[in-house]
């Protein structure tokens, strides 16, 4: 399905309006509420372990070497398509982007994309809900993940702001349904994968909005063709040496917005990233000179489950059933 996991056949029509029909509400967990808790999980988060985070064998895997890509102090001209590629025009995102880091229920490490966006908290970010659990009941301790750690402008295994743990994180109550019946790329294309987080504040107490900044978000429905940057930390190189991206500096695409020929309900532009990437941020009215914009949506998949042309990535649109989730974090007391 969606990024962090293999990909499948994509679900049937008549999966996806099941899932679709009748309201959904929020299904909330509980993350590092102690101290304690919290202290562990940042002393967990190790460079050498940030590093690994998604190698499918971490014992034997060969640490990634630094993406040393020079940063361009030149603004990105507006509207210029790109495929992927390192981000090195600095701004606002580099801060409120970061990547998100997790444990398995089987105990290994994993990582997505995740973002700081404006709220009443001021402690709010958005990801995709795959990256937060996989499908099940909600109190089995097994569907969520453990372990989860921000690092807002990770670059090369390093915390420039600091680590930011996980208090407490929502996805759609779609997520759990039995697993036996339901696959988690089939609550994905039903316009499902989003999550949001409500994190702890830094060690001096101050909140992560208030560390990186944050972007606009907006819950409207997409426009065919809209200019769209997509912003994500996908890592394949880890398991596969000829493969692009190790997961080491943040990566950027852009492109006019379409609809997925086989999952409609998600929106993708060109763009050659893959795991890792899922829960990045798709900005529209993205200004390159100030890297700020406006979140529409989290990458989800690719074309192998939405179809479309190869190298597409797609987004779970924000619509109204992320609006609830957003509504729940930002009110959340971090």
């Amino acid at each position: 399905m969606a990024l962090a996991a293999p990909a499948g056949a994509a679900p049937q029509d008549g999966a996806t309006a099941a899932l679709a029909a009748g309201p959904d509400s929020v299904t909330t967990h509980s993350g590092a509420t102690t101290a304690q808790e919290r202290s562990r999980i940042d002393t967990y988060w190790t460079a050498t372990r940030m590093k690994l985070a998604g190698a499918l064998v971490p014992e034997i895997t060969p640490v990634p070497e630094d993406d040393n890509t020079p940063d361009d102090p030149r603004p990105l001209p507006a509207n210029t398509l790109d495929p992927g590629a390192t981000w090195t025009h600095g701004g606002a995102v580099n801060e409120s982007v970061g990547r998100l880091f997790f444990t398995f229920s089987d105990g290994y490490d994993g990582s997505c994309t995740a973002t700081v966006v404006n709220s009443a908290n001021r402690s709010t970010l958005i990801t995709a809900a795959h990256c937060l659990r996989g499908v099940g009941a909600a109190a089995a301790d097994d569907t969520w993940h453990h372990n989860l750690y921000f690092v807002p402008g990770y670059r090369n295994g390093t915390k420039p702001l600091g680590g930011f743990s996980i208090k407490s994180m929502a996805t759609s109550s779609r997520w759990d349904a039995d697993p036996g019946r339901t696959t988690s790329e089939e609550v994905a294309v039903a316009g499902y994968d989003t999550g949001v987080l409500v994190a702890n504040p830094s060690a001096g107490g101050r909140r992560i909005a208030d560390v990186t900044g944050s972007q606009k978000i907006a819950f409207t429905k997409p426009t065919k063709g809209e200019f769209i940057h997509t912003f994500g930390y996908p890592k394949n190189r880890l398991n596969d040496p000829g493969a692009k991206y190790a997961g080491s500096r943040m990566i950027h695409c852009a492109g006019p917005a379409q609809p997925g020929p086989k999952a409609p309900l998600l929106w993708g532009e060109p763009c050659d990233m893959s795991h890792g990437a899922s829960g990045g941020p798709h900005l529209a009215q993205f200004d390159t000179r100030t890297g700020a914009g406006t979140v529409v949506g989290v990458t989800t998949t690719s074309e192998e489950v939405a179809g479309g042309q190869a190298n597409t990535l797609y987004a779970t649109r924000l619509g109204d059933s992320a609006h609830r989730l957003y509504n729940w974090a930002q009110t959340h007391l971090a």
